[in-house]
């Protein structure tokens, strides 16, 4: 297992230090698990541009070739889930009562404050008690979109096997250190309303 520093910094010779205080919210004393994502960008460096003037980030970033970055504290929220999606409609086992009050709200924001509501793990993973992990990896409009029944208007680049294997080592480590149950690792898509290729090649 890896050292987490009083700062929340990991101590790794394979993990570089790139902290961003603008992108840390707030204290979270607890991490539940981990939610992976690609950037959107096709540069490490564009993301750092975006970083130094964003309250919208994640705690580590992995480029193409397999860098490693921390970008965030460990013990530190960071804006990077966005709004959640119901966990028990997700897995089809809402009880009555509360599919009712699911089924009431008029927009995917009324349905997410819902969620952020309930106790983990009633709910899916959010920006209190999550660590997220970026790739770095742009997105293309898809040319089937509109043409093709049920196309996905954009298409991520997929994840390099240098990637995969820079985020294989990370989720292990970062697993073993804080306790995060193999359940509870997950991509963009499956916790918020994103495009559904992100992170779809990423495998940990």
């Amino acid at each position: 297992m890896f050292r987490i520093d009083k700062d929340g910094m990991v101590r790794s010779a394979l993990i570089e230090a790139r902290r961003y205080p603008s992108l840390e919210r707030g204290d979270m004393p607890v991490v539940n698990g981990i939610v992976v994502h690609q950037t959107g960008g096709s540069t490490a460096q564009s993301t750092f541009n975006s970083y130094a003037n964003s309250t919208v980030g994640a705690h580590f970033l992995i480029d193409k070739t397999g860098a490693i970055y921390q970008t965030a504290s460990l013990h530190k929220r960071a804006n990077h889930v966005g709004l959640l999606r119901s966990r028990c409609l997700e897995r089809h086992n809402c009880q009555p009562a509360e599919l009712k009050r699911l089924q009431s709200a008029t927009t995917l924001r009324q349905r997410s404050t819902m969620e952020h509501g309930k106790a983990f793990p009633e709910r899916f993973l959010s920006n209190r008690d999550s660590i997220g992990i970026e790739l770095i990896g742009e997105y293309n409009r898809n040319p089937d979109f509109g043409t093709m029944r049920g196309a996905d208007e954009f298409l991520y680049v997929p994840v390099t096997d240098e990637q995969n294997a820079a985020l294989r080592w990370l989720v292990g480590e970062l697993r073993r250190t804080l306790s995060v149950a193999a359940e509870e690792v997950y991509r963009h898509p499956q916790v918020s309303y994103k495009t559904p290729t992100e992170a779809a090649t990423a495998s940990w």
